[in-house]
């Protein structure tokens, strides 16, 4: 069949044209599409699907025309993907399947409606505010490091780095530990560390993630959403803008009064068919 390369700010994305839902896409596939080595590689697989064909989007059919089946890496399901929806989005304007409606364009997704629109070269994508809602920890190679868990339509646990201790020296190539009666489906564990004063923005965050069913990756949107929460309520904001640099780029988030945008560059690299492997 055939697939698209893409990514945001190094997040990057197998996307699966299939508009009738016919793909029998199973979690066993999904995990070899995304293996780097026998595969064609990735931090998940983006299906572009009629919301009317798939039981996930039916609901939300009348108010967007394409549902986002989004996938982790290691075959789970995820309920929301900042940069894959930016990237999802991409994809649909430049194959013409879509066309913005008042420079908006609505999504499905598991997480409900998102509305995109072309910020500049860049596409941003309004999610719901983030929400804090609890304290907890994370452990890292013998670390025990204070967080707040945040719900961006998916769970997050942001852990601001103390005075001493370097965000590139953390260790993220195993799952830090966390409390699974507070995060029962798991969680996307956000290490920061504050930046530089930016211009025009009203905070600079510096972020690593490591995100559950893809382990560290360059970039999360959602993430990033949650770590703008986090640094605005820490200067005192309820709204605000953060800029917030992950290994991959740069991605600014803008929290208002009743929603979050992310935006961010989204790029579209090769184009190609790819052979399914037989069980």
């Amino acid at each position: 069949m055939k697939f698209t390369k893409g990514h945001g700010t190094g997040n990057d994305f197998v996307i699966l044209p299939d508009p009738d839902g016919a793909l029998d896409l199973t979690p066993e596939l999904v995990a070899a599409i995304c293996d780097r080595r026998r595969g064609l590689g990735g931090d998940g697989v983006l299906r572009v699907v009629h919301a009317a064909k798939h039981p996930d989007g039916a609901a939300l059919a009348g108010e967007a025309e394409w549902f986002m089946d989004y996938w982790n890496s290691d075959g789970s399901f995820a309920e929301m993907c900042g940069n894959g929806a930016r990237v999802f989005v991409r994809y649909l304007l430049e194959t013409g399947l879509a066309t913005p409606v008042a420079d908006a364009l609505p999504v499905a997704t598991r997480a409900g409606l998102v509305r995109a629109r072309l910020d500049g070269p860049d596409i941003a994508v309004e999610m719901r505010r983030p929400r804090l809602y609890a304290a907890s920890t994370a452990a890292l190679g013998g670390l025990t490091l204070p967080g707040t868990a945040v719900d961006v339509g998916n769970p997050h646990l942001v852990c601001p780095l103390p005075a001493g201790l370097e965000l590139a020296g953390l260790d993220l190539t195993r799952a830090p530990g966390f409390d699974p009666a507070l995060f029962p489906a798991g969680v996307n564990v956000e290490f920061t560390a504050p930046g530089e004063p930016l211009d025009d923005v009203d905070g600079h965050v510096l972020m690593r993630v490591y995100e559950r069913g893809s382990a560290e990756t360059l970039s999360c949107g959602t993430g990033a959403c949650a770590v703008a929460a986090v640094a605005l309520r820490e200067s005192t904001r309820e709204v605000g803008t953060i800029a917030v640099d992950v290994p991959g780029g740069r991605l600014t988030v803008t929290v208002t009064d009743d929603s979050c945008w992310l935006s961010g560059p989204a790029l579209l690299v090769a184009t190609g068919t790819l052979t399914l492997p037989t069980p």
